[in-house]
């Protein structure tokens, strides 16, 4: 097989969780999975982190992918809620890692200029432009899986290049790369 790999991109919410798979095969992609995770069905924080991890753990054992491609909480005006984000990023990050997988992060500016060219873009413009990028016959009603496809595709279309992004083979490479956030 011609350098071939799978991509798995998460957007990561308390609410909905996002996610899309692409198959890369040399320098072709082409479009595998998107669905979402509905966590608004639990009421304890706590049990949507264990539904988060559980699934991203199912997801790898199930697609094997190569790459995980994560979308960073953005910085809102609710301290709380960009706290909740950064868990339930922290968690599908740390289901990867723990599978040796190595992860890329990428600020929603970043990806959402990759797919449509503009940083600003709506999610419904990036949700478009992923339709035509890979021949989505129909979008899904919450567009939270468009994120985490957008995700895995602006890894994709950023392979090879390091620049505005964090990337981590495991737990020693993060904990090298993080060393003043380690005590």
């Amino acid at each position: 097989m011609a350098n071939e790999r799978i991509i798995l991109g998460i957007d990561p919410g308390t609410t909905i969780m996002g996610f899309g798979l692409i198959k890369v095969v040399g320098k072709q992609m082409s479009f595998l999975q998107l669905n979402e995770l509905l966590l608004s069905k639990y009421d304890d924080h706590y049990t949507k982190l264990k539904v988060i991890f559980e699934r991203t753990i199912e997801l790898i054992e199930t697609h094997h992918p190569d790459e995980i491609a994560i979308e960073a909480p953005f910085f809102g005006k609710n301290v709380q809620s960009m706290l909740k984000l950064g868990r339930a990023q922290g968690v599908a990050m740390a289901a990867g890692l723990s599978r040796q997988i190595p992860i890329t992060e990428y600020e929603p500016k970043k990806i959402k200029m990759a797919i449509t060219g503009n940083g600003n873009a709506s999610k419904e413009q990036v949700a478009k432009m992923l339709q035509q990028l890979l021949g989505l016959k129909e979008l899904p009603k919450n567009l939270d899986s468009t994120d985490g496809l957008a995700a895995a595709v602006c890894h994709f279309f950023n392979s090879g290049k390091t620049v505005g992004s964090k990337s981590y083979s495991g737990w020693d490479a993060f904990v090298k790369q993080n060393s003043d956030r380690v005590k």
